[in-house]
């Protein structure tokens, strides 16, 4: 009950547990289902500074979504990869904590670094999956990287879906080693090219061996903008470079019977683009700096391992903007960065909650649109303002012995009433996924 409430006060804007405990007196259904307990404050804060289980919490969360159809990631949906900031600059000496810079403010702060995972679903369905704290190490340190901790998402995402999925990243993630951890683990992977990613051209001569030429990224580029510019379609534009390929390592058996790490010629998917989402928000990096994109006068290179479906990982690139999306959502209408406890603890709490919340948000966001059109669909913000802050009134009363709970909702209800009809529970029930077999899974259809 108190997590449900977290997540309520989430999307009422609540910053804190004051707040939230102060919502709990005000709102009228949490006020109904709260009043035996006389909740405080403090009662909120012991809960959330205790360690509790949440990785499991949302390794359940990710299960029970793969149990319906419409939710569930099925084969050639879009695995999302990318990192944000958690500003935190009011306890500078917790462990989790680190003096970063924010690209998007062009400011250092303290913060925490989360490495995220998003699913975006064929059916238009997008939800966040997993998240981890990377944790900035000294020079005489050794600690995981953010390759690492997007490995071991991964790997958990595989204990309950099995189907081959793409992985779409920030050119940050370029790094070879990952590609061969993706493609052995039923993954495809699409990226932006950077300036010193190294690429060769095949050069097939008749009656020769074929050749592997050294290319860098801008003179593929450069090769093809004159036919890129040349064209009047709105949009993105692309076209596809043939005979590409990247060094792979692999590692082999050697003379003495050792493994051995060896290099092979892959084929890759190139695709040279302009007009991509991201080119509208700025970028910042360093001149000249390694992990500065590939660029001539405004196009890119777009490189992923599906050599055969060039126009397929173009497509799936341009839908890693979504977790861009989402993060801003999240940091502007659910109190991302609000969390201002000194406790590991209560972070990690807040943060599964806010991926909770998130969730039930993006579902019911996409059963509003799914039949609407553009200029009829609701946007994230008019879905928290509007669905999950629809005020109600609470009666109670008898009804042949039995006593009943009425809720009155205001004339803003009706903008969401089909979703309201189709989802409202027959049963109540707090429990996220299934006790036992018996148990009628309708109970948990509106959380999931």
């Amino acid at each position: 009950m108190l997590c449900f409430m977290y997540i309520i006060g989430l999307i009422s804007g609540c910053s804190s547990v004051v707040q939230m405990s102060e919502l709990a007196g005000k709102d009228a259904l949490l006020e109904l289902m709260f009043k035996p307990y006389k909740l405080a404050q403090y009662t909120l804060s012991r809960f959330f500074t205790v360690p509790h289980a949440w990785l499991t919490f949302g390794k359940k969360r990710v299960a029970r979504l793969q149990e319906e159809r419409e939710t569930a990631l099925q084969e050639g949906d879009i695995i999302n990869l990318d990192d944000t900031h958690s500003a935190h600059p009011y306890a500078k000496k917790l462990p989790f904590l680190c003096w970063l810079r924010d690209s998007s403010s062009k400011s250092y702060s303290w913060c925490m670094n989360l490495v995220v995972l998003q699913a975006v679903l064929r059916n238009g369905l997008e939800y966040p999956l997993f998240y981890r704290v990377w944790r900035k190490m000294s020079d005489e340190e050794t600690g995981l990287t953010k390759f690492d901790l997007a490995r071991q998402m991964l790997l958990m995402l595989r204990e309950s879906v099995t189907c081959r999925l793409w992985v779409a990243m920030d050119r940050w993630y370029l790094c070879k080693d990952f590609f061969v951890f993706l493609q052995e683990h039923s993954f495809d992977w699409v990226t932006k090219a950077k300036r010193n990613t190294a690429l060769h051209r095949k050069i097939t001569v008749p009656g020769r061996r074929d050749r592997y030429v050294p290319v860098t990224a801008r003179q593929l580029i450069q090769d093809t903008y004159k036919r890129l510019s040349t064209s009047s379609k709105k949009g993105i534009f692309a076209i596809s470079v043939s005979d590409i390929y990247m060094k792979i390592p692999y590692l082999a058996e050697g003379r003495k019977g050792q493994l051995v790490t060896k290099q092979r010629f892959v084929p890759l998917a190139a695709v040279v683009a302009m007009r991509l989402k991201e080119d509208e928000e700025s970028v910042d990096v360093k001149e000249d700096s390694p992990d500065e994109p590939a660029t001539y006068k405004g196009a890119y290179l777009i490189i992923s391992n599906r050599h055969d479906a060039p126009d397929k990982a173009l497509e799936v690139y341009g839908k890693r903007w979504r977790i861009e999306v989402f993060f801003r959502a999240a940091k502007q209408e659910l109190g991302f960065e609000k969390c201002h406890s000194t406790s590991e603890a209560h972070q990690h709490a807040h943060m599964e909650l806010l991926f909770a919340a998130e969730t039930l948000l993006a579902y019911a966001l996409w059963q509003v649109n799914k039949e609407k059109t553009s200029d009829e669909s609701h946007t994230h913000g008019e879905m928290v303002r509007g669905l999950f802050h629809t005020r109600c009134q609470v009666r109670t009363r008898n009804h042949k012995g039995l006593k009943r709970i009425y809720i009155d909702f205001d004339i803003e209800a009706r903008r969401f009433a089909s979703l309201i009809s189709a989802y409202w529970p027959k049963n109540l029930s707090m429990t996220m996924w299934p006790v036992h077999s018996s148990i009628d899974s309708h109970n948990y259809r509106l959380i999931s």
